[in-house]
């Protein structure tokens, strides 16, 4: 099989099986090079930081001013789902460190947050 026939079949499932709920949501179209990260995402930290990335009951909104790389930059990221991270901005109480978070799944997640961010215009 080709590259070209692996993108397309990998594409036309995730529009079928509904990995592009948080797409639907902001209404923002995700290129396929964050894919990846948004199926990660939607796996490991979209129960307390919404589909959406404008957070829940449980987390707070990545899309808020606080998470710009110029405030929380990718180290802080990487730091709060590998170690956890102590509550100083929201009153949600420490996040715990993600289990099963690595590094890798990082070097996919934060690239696809950060777009969304760029699309909001946060930075």
């Amino acid at each position: 099989m080709k590259i070209s026939q692996i993108f397309l079949l990998v594409s036309t499932l995730l529009f079928i099986f509904g990995f592009s709920s948080a797409q639907a949501q902001v209404d923002i179209k995700i290129p396929f090079t964050y894919a990846k990260g948004q199926m990660l995402f939607d796996k490991n930290c979209s129960s307390c930081h919404g589909v959406d990335l404008n957070g829940s009951d449980m987390g707070p909104p990545l899309l808020h001013p606080y998470y710009k790389p110029s405030h929380h930059g990718d180290k802080a990221f990487y730091k709060a789902a590998l170690k956890g991270a102590r509550a100083h901005h929201w009153k949600f109480g420490d996040m715990p460190a993600v289990k099963g978070m690595t590094k890798e799944k990082m070097k996919s997640i934060i690239p696809y947050v950060r777009y969304f961010q760029k699309q909001k215009k946060l930075y």
